[in-house]
């Protein structure tokens, strides 16, 4: 679908040479070609919030300003070519809080490639960054206005009009894409888009990189037009002990300052958009473990009344702690769904983490399908002969047929490291699959990890695609204090896999406890099994509680060289933080592996339904809905009259002000595909497509001359348009004209292509 959409963009942008801007003001055209080593079939994806105009008859095609004289093109485009449109401004506005960011911005476009008298659907594209939350789009027109909103899934069984899936859908895991229907030519359109996404954190560093980088041909071509560039950055770093250090790829100014708090301003005109990533970063002044506890009070439309707490704990950026001696086995699913990327992404990632273990630690590898493969019978000492005998190993295994087992490795994996002493053991679980007794494998580690030594094996799990069930793989993390990771994209397999072994393998502190909790019946902790901490990234916990919160918290836990330690927290009230907003993600992926796990239902109704909708955030019990209003019906309502609009069906607002609701495809992952696991489809090998690569001028006339007219009268034209010249298409288009006044377009019409557009 990826590579459907940037074919789209490219024939769009070939359309687009039929733009004539008037005299010195030239034409929009392509980029400048790729250099042959950069051409990739994703190259024309969008690397910022983009608008596409999406044209269906290239025959509107044209300056909505300045008609000019075009050469008749017959048929039309099968799939739709997307224009880009051109922007007028564009504010982004940055607010962080701990180690979440939420991201603003605020447009202008143009509808510069459309008749002023015919209209077209205009398709949003927002590519939110890694570990990127959509949180919501408004649209606003001249005459309309148009919004998204999350509903349950039981309210939105009663709604008529859905979408397809390129109408609202993600185009990758991280780009968003939504369609607003019929804007007339020259049209301004403003947007706001909003998202949220995690800060990622590298030896006590935040940083975050917003997706900012504009490509040329987004740039008005009348250079008179003011072009402002607008970036506002806010951080609540959460952390009394402050910055250290910032960078940024933008020159911002700052405009405030406080203990842990800081802002920037940058605002000027520019010629050219933003040509990079908007990114910056900031370095905490501490050195060991630390960490602390926000308190706030619900909001007065809060679903759930009791207090909320946040407790975070930084690993710090000391660079000599000792870090745990470790025994790991890799549990590696081989069945025929993984074959080609996804498995040779697998080797390659442990490879790589095989390479970072220390002499004294042990590893193992155990793949599976139907039937269990030992790399070895026994833990085998982590020396480079071994390391180099499994990565040997591994290297040459390949998909098995058979289905897809996932208990009985894990028993195995279990066994092997029940009598661990002196390291910390681990499990990382690779599938691509769900199993039907997901539950059963769930119930069974808990009670054989309740019963494990002082510390039992730690599982952490990777999921790939959407074919297994992602919520079963985070409660198995969670019960087993391990960390979860997930790629949805086939390119972002070993890179994902890799972070993920990497924070495993990096544990400083396991077996967190806090005495507190144990002690106080009113506090709920949304993650009753506490994960270790790692070096690479922040610990949070979560929750609610009733009454007074207790006055002192300490976070008990054991250090890689097996000795004590004990963390002071300091606890305060949240000022100038939305925690709610800020937890909410987290909750929800939560609640929903619980819910998942204990079948409530009402969890699933009350608690996680409320949650998403409260805070935007989309969840798996509940759909995301685009509202249409009429500006026109509205403002002759508050005047106590009832007028036509400018444009449009007169009847289209004579019966109600309400908002007309089209439902969008469902968003989330869901939980598993037991059926494509069972006959071994490939990961990605079933996301929604759109119709084969554009063709301009499809279903050609049966007869010769028709096919004739399909290759010389309209597709030869268009290609010639893509690769003249301004003067010559000029040329070109002042000769069509001459030939039209002898009725030489209009023979060939009725001669060669009859029967077309109702002709």
């Amino acid at each position: 679908m990826a590579e459907d959409f940037a074919q789209a963009v490219e024939d769009g942008l070939k359309l687009a040479k039929r733009i004539y801007l008037g005299k010195d003001r030239g034409a929009v055209g392509p980029p400048k070609p790729p250099p042959p080593m950069e051409r990739s079939p994703y190259r024309y994806l969008p690397s910022a919030p983009m608008v596409y105009a999406v044209i269906s008859d290239p025959r509107i095609v044209d300056n909505p300003d300045i008609p000019s004289y075009q050469p008749h093109v017959h048929g039309r485009c099968d799939p739709p070519a997307l224009i880009p449109l051109q922007m007028n401004g564009v504010d982004l506005d940055v607010d962080c809080y701990a180690d979440t960011a939420f991201i603003q911005v605020s447009g202008s476009w143009r509808v510069h490639c459309v008749m002023g008298s015919r209209s077209c659907d205009c398709r949003i594209a927002v590519p939110t960054g890694p570990q990127g939350s959509i949180l919501g789009v408004e649209v606003d027109l001249p005459t309309k206005s148009y919004s998204t909103e999350l509903i349950g899934v039981e309210d939105s069984k009663g709604i008529e009009k859905i979408a397809l899936p390129e109408d609202g859908w993600f185009l990758k895991p991280h780009i968003f894409t939504l369609t607003i229907p019929q804007i007339d030519g020259g049209t301004n359109i403003s947007i706001k888009l909003r998202w949220s996404q995690k800060l990622s954190y590298n030896d006590g560093q935040f940083s975050l990189t917003v997706p900012f980088t504009f490509p040329e041909y987004v740039t008005p071509a009348i250079k008179k037009i003011s072009k402002k560039e607008k970036i506002q950055l806010n951080v609540n770093s959460v952390i009394a002990t402050g910055i250290l250090s910032k960078a940024t790829s933008h020159p911002l100014k700052e405009i405030r300052r406080s203990a842990g708090k800081f802002g920037f301003l940058y605002e000027v005109e520019v010629l050219t958009w933003s040509n990079t990533d908007f990114s910056f970063s900031y370095s905490v002044s501490a050195s060991n473990i630390f960490g602390g506890v926000l308190l706030q009070s619900p909001s007065l439309y809060d679903y759930d009344q009791r207090d909320m707490f946040c407790v975070y704990l930084f690993p710090g950026s000391q660079q000599s702690r000792k870090v745990f001696k470790k025994e790991i086995i890799f549990v590696v699913d081989i069945s025929d769904s993984m074959e080609g990327r996804p498995l040779e992404s697998t080797k390659n990632a442990i490879s790589a983490a095989l390479s970072k273990l220390n002499p004294e630690d042990s590893f193992n590898i155990i793949a599976f399908s139907s039937e269990t493969f030992l790399f070895s019978t026994s833990m085998e000492l982590a020396s480079e002969e071994a390391i180099e005998r499994a990565s040997e190993w591994i290297s040459t295994k390949h998909s098995e047929g058979g289905g897809t087992n996932i208990f009985i490795p894990l028993e195995k994996a279990t066994e092997m490291l029940s009598n661990t002493h002196g390291s910390i053991p681990m499990i990382f679980l690779v599938t691509d699959g769900a199993v039907e007794d997901e539950r059963n494998i769930c119930d069974w580690i808990k009670k054989r990890l309740t019963n494990g030594g002082s510390l039992c094996p730690r599982i952490h799990t990777f999921g790939i695609g959407s074919f297994c069930n992602h919520y079963f793989l985070r409660m198995l993390a969670m019960i087993g204090r391990g960390q979860y990771d997930a790629a949805f994209d086939l390119d972002s397999i070993e890179v994902q896999m890799q972070k993920l072994f990497s924070r495993g393998l990096s544990t400083i502190l396991a077996n967190i406890t806090f005495d507190a909790f144990d002690d106080h019946e009113q506090i709920e902790v949304y993650s009753s099994f506490i994960p270790d901490l790692s070096s690479e990234s922040p610990l949070t916990i979560c929750g609610r509680y009733q009454g007074s919160f207790p006055d002192t918290l300490k976070a008990k836990g054991v250090l890689g060289d097996l000795s004590s330690n004990v963390t002071d927290l300091k606890i305060e009230r949240a000022k100038d933080i939305l925690l709610d907003r800020v937890l909410a993600r987290q909750q929800i992926d939560l609640l929903t592996a619980q819910a998942w796990l204990s079948e409530n239902k009402q969890l699933e109704e009350k608690v996680v339904a409320k949650l998403s909708i409260q805070t935007c955030n989309i969840s798996e019990y509940t759909r995301m809905v685009l509202l249409e209003k009429n500006k026109i019906y509205q403002a002759s309502e508050s005047s106590g009259s009832l007028k036509v609009p400018y444009k449009g069906d007169p009847h289209e607002i004579g019966d109600s002000g309400a908002p007309k609701k089209m439902l969008l495809q469902s968003l989330t992952v869901g939980f598993g595909d037991l059926i494509a696991t069972a006959e071994n489809i490939r990961p990605g090998s079933q996301e929604p497509k759109l119709p084969e690569v554009a063709e301009i001028l499809v279903k050609a006339t049966s007869n010769c001359c028709g096919q004739i007219c399909n290759q010389c009268c309209c597709m030869l034209c268009i290609q010639c348009c893509s690769k003249m010249n301004n003067q010559c298409a000029t040329v070109l288009t002042q000769l069509c004209t001459a030939l039209a006044c002898f009725g030489c377009l209009d023979c060939c019409l009725q001669l060669c292509c009859p029967g077309q557009d109702g002709r």
